[in-house]
């Protein structure tokens, strides 16, 4: 049985809650390797594969030799779209390549499970009742957190919808990132030191992933 801290809208401790054992207490053969695999999919699924330069065929300028081959006693010189010259083009240049390869979803749910079981495991998740923000404000958010987690760290904020209010008020914290409960990802989980979920976030995920 593994348990959270539990902390109330305004940060105050009140409390401890059981996490799901199909969710925090999951464990596999090889865990090391399937994290280590699905996250470098990830990783390579987020590679925008967009650069581009230009070869010797595509730069401008003349073909015509620039010198003749032989007789003035200096090396060969080809066409001034030469990669050694200045305003060539480049040798061996990157070309836009699509660097994506699908995740199995199977494999996806048990990266996510046991990296949340690796959360439980040296107590970082914590459990906070249900936010509410009548209107954004990036002071309340700063001093909850700062209230809450005294020491600096990365923290993974996760509710259960897009609240814009919520949104706003955290978006601009320089060491909290958000999500939604039905998106979370093996790779934002290992990528944070707290993992910080609402109440109904907790009961979104164990709905979603729990299959």
């Amino acid at each position: 049985m593994i348990e959270a801290i539990k902390f109330s809208a305004t940060g105050e401790k009140i409390g401890t809650v059981q996490l799901p054992e199909s969710l925090f207490e999951v464990s596999c053969n090889n865990p090391k390797a399937l994290l280590y695999e699905v996250i470098n999919m990830y990783r390579a699924n987020q590679r925008q594969g967009t650069a581009c330069k230009k070869g010797r065929s595509e730069v401008r300028g003349s073909t015509r030799k620039i010198l003749q081959q032989k007789g003035t006693g200096r090396a060969r010189i080809g066409t001034i779209r030469s990669p050694i010259r200045k305003g060539g083009g480049r040798a061996f240049p990157p070309k836009p390549k699509d660097w994506g390869s699908p995740i199995p979803v199977k494999k996806k749910r048990l990266a996510l499970k046991l990296a949340l079981s690796m959360k439980a495991q040296i107590e970082n998740v914590y459990i906070i009742e249900n936010l509410q923000f009548d209107k954004p404000s990036a002071r309340i958010a700063r001093d909850l957190i700062n209230k809450m987690f005294p020491e600096k760290g990365r923290k993974l904020l996760v509710i259960n919808d897009s609240n814009m209010n919520i949104v706003r008020s955290f978006t601009n914290l320089p060491d909290v990132n958000m999500d939604r409960a039905d998106r979370l990802f093996a790779y934002e989980v290992l990528n944070c030191k707290y993992l910080v979920l609402t109440e109904d976030a907790l009961k979104t995920a164990e709905e979603v992933f729990v299959k």
